[in-house]
Parts: structure tokens; sequence; C-alpha cells
């Protein structure tokens, strides 16, 4: 079953029990895939789905802290329940463990030595994280291998 078919169908179910939340979020989501279709001209595939998916996750993670900074717990914890369903339809997340085994393979394969070679690593890292990572902190944890 694809990532539409699976939003398709928990919006149907979050209709039948009345989950204002849960529905407001998917119906969110469903509209930047649907932007994006409109913006590429044509279907996406899970992949982009995916990307679609990370770039709200990252835009609610953003908004938790700038609502948290700014003493709106009310907004925070809104869109704290909105980036868990987001995340529902992502991939399942790397640990850090995970991420920096991928790193090091990525230093090892690029023969990165400094953190001039950033952009070698993150063009092998990025797409095998996308979606399963938080792309901030993955850049922070190369930029602190290549430190090393």
């Amino acid at each position: 079953m694809s990532l539409t078919e699976q939003l398709n169908a928990a919006m149907k179910e979050a209709m039948k029990a009345k989950d204002s939340l849960r529905l407001g979020a998917i119906r969110l989501i469903r509209s930047a895939i649907q932007n994006r279709e409109i913006e590429e001209k044509g279907a996406l595939d899970d992949q982009a789905v995916i990307g679609v998916l990370s770039t709200l996750a990252k835009q609610r993670r953003d908004s938790i802290d700038a609502f948290r900074d700014s003493g709106r717990t009310d907004l925070a914890e809104k869109e704290q329940r909105e980036l868990e369903v987001i995340q529902e339809f992502l991939p399942q997340q790397l640990d850090e463990a995970q991420i920096e085994a991928i790193i090091e393979e990525a230093v090892a394969q690029t023969g990165a030595e400094s953190p001039r070679d950033m952009g070698k690593v993150m063009k092998i890292v990025v797409p095998r994280t996308t979606g399963r990572a938080d792309g901030r902190l993955v850049s922070e944890k190369v930029k602190e291998r290549l430190s090393r």
C-alpha cells in the first residue's frame, strides 16, 4: 500500500472516529502533497511523499521550539500532536548509533578528513537518512565527526 493510500485510509478512519486533530493533520499532509504534485506536474512516488513529510516534520519541530521560547505551550503542544501524526507516516526513525554508522561509512568512502569535506559526506549521507532522521541532527553529527 502506497503512502498516499495509507493517508487516505487514515483520513477515513479519523473521520469515522471524529478525531478532529488527527483529521486536520492528515488533511494538512494531503494538501502539502497535492501542492507538490502541482509543482511537479505529476503524481509523487513514495520517496517524494517522504520528502514532503520530512519537510512538514521539520516545520513542526521549528514551530515547537519557537512557541516554547515565547511561552506558548498550548500552541507547542498542538504542533507536537501534529508532528506525532506526521511521524506515523514516515519510515522508522534512525537512532544516533545508526546515524553515526552511516556517517562513518560515508567518511571512509569519500576519504573525508576535515570540515571542508562536509559536502562530500553529506552528499552520501542525506539520501540514506531523508525521512528517517532530523536533517539538523545529521548535519551536527557530520560536523562533529569531521572536527575530530
